[in-house]
């Protein structure tokens, strides 16, 4: 994967809503990138950006259609469809992602970035190229890492303060157990669900609350469910680009550097989208009537500290490895 690099552009909306047909040709008209992220949702407008960028560097050759919502199937079937080459791109989520890769877990763990730019630091350097070269090993070209943001919690009926608030708490999480393990440590009741099934189940009363950066919560109209915001900040979630591997090799150096300029384009719109919506976001969900509230962080950093125990024994030297990069890009 090469460096991203900085390019502000506009995005105008691109219509989705596909249907696969068997293993897809190398060389393709039409580029089909699956994602379960909603319109609106950075996930979506920066893939819709990836399909303008697409369609101008090849002067019209090539276009993108983008199925999003889960339209294509969760996660999980999507990253089994790039891998056969029954789909090209999936715009996909980390803990399915760290399902087929347990090292990605090491980013989600709580607590290892104090803002966004730390995090990207850290994704574009050495640490997110070995990450990239072993997926390649998988049958997965990384393009890029997009954003999902640094996230919060939502409760429908009482603001979330401290690790007491939580205990005994029915929370959806996303498909990523190194979450799963962080909430367990707070005493909570956590269960992953699909993130396109999520206003189902908080509807139905299955879940009190869930965690989501800001973007995905407006997005998905989660506060509408969920008023009670917690400042939490309590994990940075990345979102893999991923081809795949047998569809990218085959294109040719021209195509492959069309497709690999436009997802390294679009990443700074991804990222930007993400890091603007965590600040103007919070006046918008209080105007539409969400309830926002800091908490006590070093409470629930003491809390989830074991998580970190957990995953060195299980994934080895990523942990300190990323725990030391994430500080420097921190300035600590």
């Amino acid at each position: 994967m090469k460096k991203p690099f900085k390019k502000a552009v506009m995005a105008t909306a691109i219509g989705a809503g596909i249907a696969l047909s068997s293993i897809m040709p190398a060389f393709a008209d039409e580029i089909v990138v699956g994602t379960n992220g909603k319109p609106g949702n950075p996930k979506v407008t920066a893939a819709e950006m990836f399909g303008l960028l697409v369609a101008q560097r090849s002067r019209g050759e090539h276009s993108v259609k983008v199925a999003h919502s889960a339209t294509l199937g969760d996660d999980r079937q999507m990253l089994k469809s790039v891998r056969v080459g029954s789909m090209h791109i999936t715009v996909n989520s980390d803990g399915p992602v760290a399902e087929i890769l347990p090292d990605l877990n090491a980013f989600g763990l709580p607590y290892l970035f104090d803002n966004l730019p730390a995090a990207w630091e850290v994704l574009d350097g050495p640490i997110g190229d070995d990450l990239a070269k072993k997926l390649e090993a998988k049958g997965y070209k990384v393009l890029a890492w997009w954003d999902n943001g640094i996230r919060k919690i939502t409760h429908t009926s009482k603001p979330i303060k401290t690790p007491a608030d939580i205990k005994g708490m029915k929370i959806r999480t996303p498909q990523s157990q190194v979450t799963i393990d962080a909430f367990q440590a707070l005493g909570a009741n956590p269960a992953p669900l699909a993130f396109s099934e999520l206003p189902a189940a908080l509807q139905s009363g299955v879940f009190e609350g869930q965690e989501n950066p800001l973007a995905n919560i407006y997005s998905s109209k989660l506060h509408e469910l969920t008023p009670y915001i917690a400042k939490s900040n309590h994990k940075y979630e990345m979102t893999p680009v991923l081809a795949s591997k047998r569809w990218f090799d085959a294109l040719s150096d021209a195509d492959k550097k069309i497709i690999q300029d436009a997802a390294d384009a679009a990443t700074w719109y991804n990222r930007g989208l993400f890091l603007i919506n965590d600040v103007q976001l919070e006046q918008t969900l209080k105007e539409e009537g969400a309830k926002l509230n800091e908490v006590d962080s070093a409470a629930f950093k003491k809390a989830t500290a074991g998580v970190y125990d957990k995953w060195a024994k299980q994934i080895g030297d990523i942990v300190p490895q990323i725990q030391k990069a994430a500080a420097a890009a921190s300035g600590k």
